[in-house]
């Protein structure tokens, strides 16, 4: 595969460094009303972008893939370690043609390319599970530094969106991001082991930034949380620092979590991993959605 220059270094067995992003943030032309502050914030929450009615179908598909008797030892399907109940399912569009139709959709895949500036394809797609009184949250972390580390993504010009398939509330586990924290990369200490993704998909502890780099970030830029009823969605940058505490509460959190790359992005070989990830965690077809 093609040899890039590194322009986020990490994972090189040092204490990391931060690096001021030189990348644009939004490479094309914003028109939803919406984004309108993803270049400055580097997040954008849209209301109803599933109707009730669609939120009650998508509800009961990932219900159903959940309770799969065809999954239980699919690679796919991710547990949570203290519960034993499932945390994620990769490769969703692939498992579920409702999914797959809805990605395709202008109001879905037309919010990355605004921001993208390009045609994009579909890096990973996921549905994450936080069960009541048990649900494991993320620790603080960006993405863009595992994709860039593990999978070959060369620049943060890719975009996840999460549809909240149940109520966000404070409580339950949602979503916290640092605004303004996509435009520093923090690069990690340590290195990454072979096959790390069997771990980190269940407890993150590669990669993940140190707790004084947190503390930092969050007197810079300060947290929010993303809050909303069933249906909304949060479209955020690759790099922005984020990341959710434990449900603890009985009300249960799912999503649907998608990941567009751009065409002009695609992956090369990792820049800080022994080995790609398989392709269901990091897609290596290129095709555009």
């Amino acid at each position: 595969m093609t040899e890039l220059a590194d322009r986020y270094p990490t994972r090189l067995g040092a204490p990391g460094r931060w690096v001021e992003r030189s990348d644009p943030t939004v490479w094309g032309a914003i028109e939803t009303p919406e984004l309108a502050g993803f270049e400055t914030e580097g997040f954008a929450a849209v209301e109803d972008l599933l109707t009730p009615a669609e939120v009650a179908e998508f509800s009961a598909e990932i219900g159903r893939l959940a309770a799969d008797p065809d999954l239980a030892d699919d690679d796919r399907l991710i547990i949570e370690k203290s519960s034993r109940r499932v945390r994620s399912i990769f490769e969703v569009h692939k498992l579920s043609a409702a999914v797959s139709d809805l990605v395709r959709e202008t109001r879905i895949a037309g919010l990355a390319r605004q921001v993208l500036g390009s045609p994009v394809y579909l890096h990973q797609t996921r549905i994450n599970y936080m069960p009541g009184f048990r649900g494991t949250g993320f620790y603080w972390h960006s993405d863009f530094e595992t994709w860039h580390a593990e999978d070959g993504m060369p620049a943060p010009r890719a975009v996840s969106l999460s549809i909240a398939l149940t109520d966000n509330y404070p409580v339950n586990g949602s979503l916290m991001v640092m605004p303004g924290s996509h435009r520093s990369f923090v690069g990690c200490q340590g290195t990454t082991p072979a096959e790390n993704y069997r771990e980190s998909l269940r407890e993150q502890e590669i990669g993940v930034p140190t707790q004084s780099d947190i503390a930092e970030l969050a007197a810079r830029h300060g947290i929010v949380q993303f809050t909303g009823r069933a249906g909304s969605a949060l479209l955020f940058d690759s790099n922005i620092m984020h990341g959710s505490s434990d449900n603890i509460t009985p009300f249960p959190r799912s999503n649907i979590f998608l990941v567009f790359n751009s065409v002009e992005n695609t992956l090369v070989d990792p820049f800080a991993a022994p080995a790609p990830r398989p392709t269901y965690i990091a897609a290596r077809d290129f095709t555009a959605v």
